[in-house]
């Protein structure tokens, strides 16, 4: 087999990921469920562990040459277990998606009802939207915010699950910046008799450094990705009661995946590891204190935050006195180096392809060891675009857009992603 570097054997792809080396270095990623993954875990995920099926669990495989695959995921499998405390875990699923969905396999028949956040109010698509597999399989209800404090109402969730009395309640989101409280969700599914289940796919790094409370004493299973807060690969796990362990292994395989991808079991197991290191709790405490001094900069140029700040890695910002759309305010930041996504506010007048607000997070900003001062220079940035980036006939002001992309390049020359890379 001729050996070739990725330039020799593919320069149009070779060409690709370089380009996109340059975009990240050059520019602000703050889209909350996004971050820069350690050397070690991208040397995890380019290694000949992908060179090996093994479907099946460690020492109980279908395909023979399987000894040092069933070490690395029972390795992975304890570092999870030792990270959360938790009695079981599961490190094969692919995605959060597959998470959740066996998580419902696990819990579930077809058609039974479940209760979750609702996508325009924060919730996760596969917490049972009607476009996803989730919304189609089960009789799915939804939970809201206050509409005074625009946030978790317990007491309002506990009357809806009362007269509902579903089978299933989900604990978590994907676009709320508050605190929530798995002990009271835990109080509200046995009132009701509910299991109770929490995504914490967003604030799972979070939740390891013990910076946002802990669901897996409260929860019969917890899933999560594995790529935003916690910073390891594009992937996720499941975590359990010890009652549910069969019926979770069962759900991920044979139930929803079959051969896992080792080579990123390998490098969650490398991410849990790093998760348990020195400096990962600061990390995740300096991802908080980031996110807090932009909110109380964005306040300062008149911004509107829904539940008027944040207690964790994102802001949610409503843009409705900006007079202008979350497409379009996102597509001036990016012009101007600052990336994050539209998104939905809770009571959103206007659709999911346009929205009013923004979603800006810290987490991949913080691992580039930005701090206050930085935030504070980021905030003014985001204030000079949204609020001077369109001229008068609409079309963008490119003099402005220009002048803050230059000082954004010059911060994030300061602050490498990676050294030497």
């Amino acid at each position: 087999m001729m050996e070739r570097s990725i330039l020799e054997a593919d320069h149009e792809v070779a060409g690709i990921i370089g380009d996109e080396l340059d975009r990240q270095q050059k520019t602000l990623m703050m889209i909350p469920s996004e971050n820069y993954a350690s050397r070690a875990v991208m040397a995890a995920c380019g290694s000949i562990l992908t060179n090996k099926y093994a479907e099946g669990y460690p020492y109980k495989r279908y395909y023979n040459g399987c000894e040092n695959y069933d070490k690395l995921e029972q390795l992975a499998i304890d570092r999870a277990k030792a990270l959360f405390g938790a009695d079981h875990a599961n490190v094969q699923p692919h995605t959060g998606t597959a998470a959740n969905m066996a998580a419902y396999w696990a819990l579930l028949e077809p058609g039974d009802s479940m209760l979750a956040m609702s996508v325009p109010q924060g919730g996760h698509l596969t917490h049972g939207d009607k476009v996803n597999f989730s919304g189609q399989r089960y009789d799915c209800h939804f939970y809201g915010l206050d509409p005074d404090t625009d946030q978790l109402n317990y007491d309002a969730i506990l009357d809806q699950a009362k007269e509902l009395r579903p089978k299933l309640i989900i604990a978590g989101a994907s676009a709320y910046p508050r605190i929530i409280d798995f002990m009271k969700f835990k109080e509200i599914a046995d009132e009701v008799g509910a299991y109770l289940m929490a995504d914490i796919a967003h604030i799972c790094g979070l939740v390891a450094a013990e910076c946002h409370p802990d669901p897996v004493p409260y929860c019969d299973v917890v899933t999560s990705t594995t790529h935003k807060t916690l910073r390891g690969p594009r992937g996720a796990l499941a975590l359990c009661k010890e009652k549910w362990a069969k019926a979770l292994d069962r759900a991920v395989f044979p139930g929803v995946q079959a051969g896992p991808l080792m080579h990123i079991i390998g490098a969650k197991a490398v991410a849990f590891n790093e998760a348990q290191e020195f400096g990962f709790r600061e990390y995740q405490r300096q991802i908080i204190r980031n996110a807090q001094q932009l909110a109380r900069t964005l306040q300062r140029h008149d911004f509107d935050l829904v539940t008027g700040g944040t207690d964790n890695h994102l802001l949610l910002v409503r843009l409705t006195n900006k007079n202008i759309t979350g497409k379009v305010a996102a597509d001036l930041l990016e012009a101007a180096g600052i990336v994050v996504n539209k998104n939905l506010v809770p009571n959103d007048p206007l659709s999911a392809k346009e929205t009013s607000g923004i979603r800006p997070g810290t987490p991949a900003i913080t691992s580039r060891k930005m701090k206050e001062a930085e935030m504070e220079m980021i905030g003014d940035w985001m204030a000079r675009v949204i609020d001077n980036g369109l001229n008068s006939d609409g079309s963008p002001n490119e003099d402005v857009l220009g002048a803050v992309r230059a000082e954004v390049e010059e911060l994030c020359e300061a602050f490498p992603i990676y050294q030497s890379f």
